[in-house]
């Protein structure tokens, strides 16, 4: 079971809170086309997960193309102690051990294996401040175009902070929730590749 929770404090980047609800069309659409020039990225920061009466916590560094992602988790003291593989056809969970443990989705397999689920589905999109393609249930946005909360696939997402990497605007603090689980999100450095056009 990897132990994951935490209240820890960005450093090392100047974070922006995130403003109150307002309904700038023209800002989000514009906001979004900006997302949209993404072609890949890179984070690394702090997870924190309450799940089932426990909390946990470690550090997170991901890397997410758009047919492959690869996140590596760690406990506090910077053991690395599972690998996260996901393509199109299956996920793989390689522990400290260097045991693989293979399944469809990221959910099964996290709530298998660590005790609590992982939405990396749609994680992939939260974490860069925008909804996926999946329906919306509920979204709001500040007067920048950005989210400020969103309610997807059965999950509530706030973004506490943003960041300003390369002229973007990314999040840098989000807490996503449901019914069984709490996860927090502390982005201390981002890596992105922006391609010309959308």
């Amino acid at each position: 079971m990897i132990c994951l929770l935490i209240t820890l404090t960005l450093a090392g980047c100047a974070t922006q809170p995130a403003p109150k609800p307002s309904s700038n069309t023209s800002a989000q659409l514009q906001h979004l086309e900006t997302l949209s020039y993404l072609t890949e990225y890179t984070l690394k920061g702090r997870l924190g997960v309450n799940a089932n009466g426990k909390g946990y916590s470690g550090s997170i560094e991901w890397h997410h193309q758009p047919q492959h992602d690869d996140i590596d988790i760690y406990t506090p003291f910077g053991s690395k102690i599972a690998n996260i593989s996901k393509d199109s056809q299956t996920v793989v969970l390689t522990d400290a051990e260097m045991r693989s443990i293979s399944a469809q989705d990221t959910e099964t397999l996290t709530e298998k294996t660590l005790g609590w689920r992982l939405p990396l589905n749609g994680l992939s999109d939260w974490a860069i401040g925008k909804p996926n393609t999946t329906p919306i249930e509920a979204s709001s946005w500040d007067e920048s175009g950005r989210l400020t909360s969103l309610a997807q696939e059965g999950w509530q997402i706030t973004y506490e902070e943003y960041t300003n990497q390369e002229g973007i605007a990314l999040p840098s603090k989000i807490t996503l929730k449901n019914d069984k689980a709490s996860v927090k999100l502390l982005i201390k450095e981002w890596q992105i590749s922006v391609k010309t056009t959308p």
